[in-house]
């Protein structure tokens, strides 16, 4: 070996060591071993920022940025909770789950995609006292399956993209077509679908909320309830309509007209225009106002049409005005632009109408505030305030339309070769600015700054090893070893090696060490280049097996109470079946000659 390659596998040592042990953080890890590529002189300073000028990242940027406005787009939400409504069992909600929220993965950047649908996973498993545990990893693990299924999926099926525009192996390819990774994507998504309908229940630890310890220490509320005209709840018991058991919240009694129905049994009638009152903490209470459209605070009155609210916890103060008025009389909607949902008083049982209470010194009030709530309540001596639980915020429909209306033309100009996919989502990004349905001083948020230092800094490091010979070395050893077995058998090495990085150092880094080396591959064999750029941006992609390995895992790492442990055992069969769908998929699909 030369010295430059010798450099640049050190370099690459120190990836995979610091980025699994995570020493110095992704970002600065990409950082040094691209200086020392640098400092040595493998590298022109050129090569090391060219990455930064590649189409596929500002691609990412702008799907990032879109994704971020669809998450505060209602128009999801909306679809959702219909969809869900009347959905009671564990197979069927998970049948449901799998397959629409992989049919949007495949167009929508998972990571916002599974921001929105975890409060809603989350509290449908409440309602029916099943752990989050149970159904979080099939969420995440639905996100990646859809994202496997289109170029813009997810970021490494783009990141290996911009690989491809950026290697000159080979000339006349340039780029993967938007649907290039349909075939097998669908399969998988089929497959891996039924395979978490059947198996989800038998391979997840059945563990307890995160939450409830903690919202069993916390205050409890009493709140009243509306059933609304028209709700899902009208003409039903207790128990048929599920709200006898609700972690977090008690049904104490119920109003209808002048009568209290207490205690609440089992078989009591529920019907429209009844007052529901409940015990319960701050979160569920915000649950249920964000979430339940057919059950709302009877007190919310025009903040429910609001499209941006706040929920706020504020006490009464010892010399306040409100003091022995009734929730009624204080006029808190006029004087504060607020309403009062729920009423708590410590060590005290609080009855009857919300409406009807009469206000104490220390009473805890929890509040939908409007947007002039804080200028109107700066120099009040009435409350003080406690916390700020919540913001809500609502899309109108119109505007939802035109996102996701404007992002499936984008895509659609980009698959007819119409338009390139960066300039007619640039033009949507563009109108979504003009017409205020986005607002740049937020859009900021959105951007993932490490992602991109690691995307633009990793298509260096591939530079790097084609041009030092290391990615043709490698793929020599691979021809020797797999070669006498077949083009099944080294497709099945490329997929594992690449999973198994992905599954330790990210999915990212592992596309940029390994398709420098696919590429080699296909230049020595003489064959189509296109299904090796393809095996790996699946392998890499399909990280089921560990959190750490894909952004999605880690988010329902913490909130589902996962281990390692649970992601191996659900994701090591997935990960397999992946491997043969995109193994066998991909040379029936190119026509490649098995032997």
């Amino acid at each position: 070996m030369s010295l430059n390659q010798i450099i640049v596998t050190l370099v690459i040592l120190f990836l995979i060591v610091s980025l699994y042990k995570n020493l110095f953080g992704p970002g600065f890890t990409f950082i040094i071993g691209i200086s020392i590529l640098g400092i040595f002189r493998i590298l022109t300073p050129e090569e090391m920022l060219k990455g930064f000028a590649n189409e596929q990242l500002a691609v990412i940027i702008l799907l990032l940025l879109i994704g971020e406005v669809i998450r505060k787009s209602t128009l999801i939400d909306n679809l959702f909770d219909r969809f869900f409504r009347r959905t009671f069992s564990y197979k069927k909600f998970i049948f449901k789950l799998i397959f629409p929220v992989s049919a949007l993965s495949a167009f929508i950047n998972n990571t916002p995609l599974v921001a929105i649908m975890m409060p809603y996973v989350h509290n449908w498993g409440k309602r029916n006292n099943i752990a989050p545990s149970k159904l979080l990893i099939p969420l995440s693990y639905a996100a990646i399956l859809g994202g496997t299924a289109s170029l813009i999926g997810t970021s490494t099926n783009l990141v290996v993209n911009g690989m491809v525009a950026d290697q000159s192996l080979f000339p006349a390819f340039k780029s993967l077509d938007i649907f290039d990774f349909t075939p097998v994507g669908v399969v998988m998504i089929l497959l891996g679908g039924l395979y978490l309908v059947f198996f989800s229940d038998k391979l997840l630890p059945d563990k307890g909320d995160v939450m409830d310890n903690i919202e069993e220490k916390s205050r409890e509320y009493i709140v009243e309830m509306k059933v609304a005209k028209g709700s899902q709840y009208h003409n039903k018991t207790i128990e048929g309509a599920r709200l006898r058991n609700l972690k977090g919240l008690f049904l104490v009694e119920i109003i209808r007209e002048d009568r209290t129905l207490s205690p609440v049994t089992p078989q009591t009638m529920i019907f429209e225009e009844d007052l529901l009152i409940f015990a319960g903490n701050t979160e569920t209470i915000a649950d249920m106002v964000e979430n339940n459209k057919t059950l709302q605070p009877s007190q919310l009155g025009m903040f429910a049409k609001r499209n941006k609210t706040e929920l706020v916890e504020v006490v009464v103060s010892p010399n306040s005005g409100l003091i022995g008025k009734t929730v009624k009389e204080s006029n808190f909607r006029g004087r504060f632009d607020a309403a009062i949902i729920a009423v708590h008083r410590n060590g005290e049982k609080i009855r009857g109408k919300i409406g009807d209470v009469k206000l104490s010194a220390g009473d805890l009030l929890l509040l939908i505030a409007g947007k002039d709530f804080e200028k109107r309540t700066q120099d009040s001596k009435d409350f003080y305030m406690l916390n700020n639980i919540r913001s809500i915020e609502k899309m109108p429909v119109r505007q939802s339309l035109l996102i996701v209306g404007g992002l499936l033309v984008s895509i659609v100009l980009s698959s007819l070769h119409w338009v390139p996919l960066f300039n007619s989502l640039l033009v949507f990004m563009v109108l979504l600015l003009l017409t205020k349905v986005a607002s740049p001083r937020e859009l900021y948020k959105a951007i993932n700054y490490n992602l991109i230092l690691i995307i633009a800094l990793s298509l260096a490091l591939g530079t790097a090893m084609i041009k030092t010979g290391i990615a043709a070395g490698v793929s020599n050893v691979f021809i020797e070893l797999l070669k006498p077995y077949g083009i099944v058998t080294l497709f099945i090495g490329i997929f594992l090696i690449t999973n198994l990085l992905a599954a330790i150092i990210t999915n990212i880094a592992s596309v940029a060490i390994i398709f420098p080396i696919a590429m080699s591959l296909a230049a020595q064999l003489g064959t189509n280049p296109k299904p090796f750029a393809l095996l790996v941006a699946f392998a890499g992609a399909a990280s089921f097996i560990t959190p750490i390995g894909y952004q999605t895992n880690l988010m329902v790492y913490g909130p589902g109470g996962y281990n390692f442990k649970d992601f191996f055992r659900i994701g090591l069969p997935m990960t397999l079946l992946f491997m043969l769908v995109a193994v066998l998929g991909l040379v029936l699909q190119f026509g490649l000659k098995i032997n």
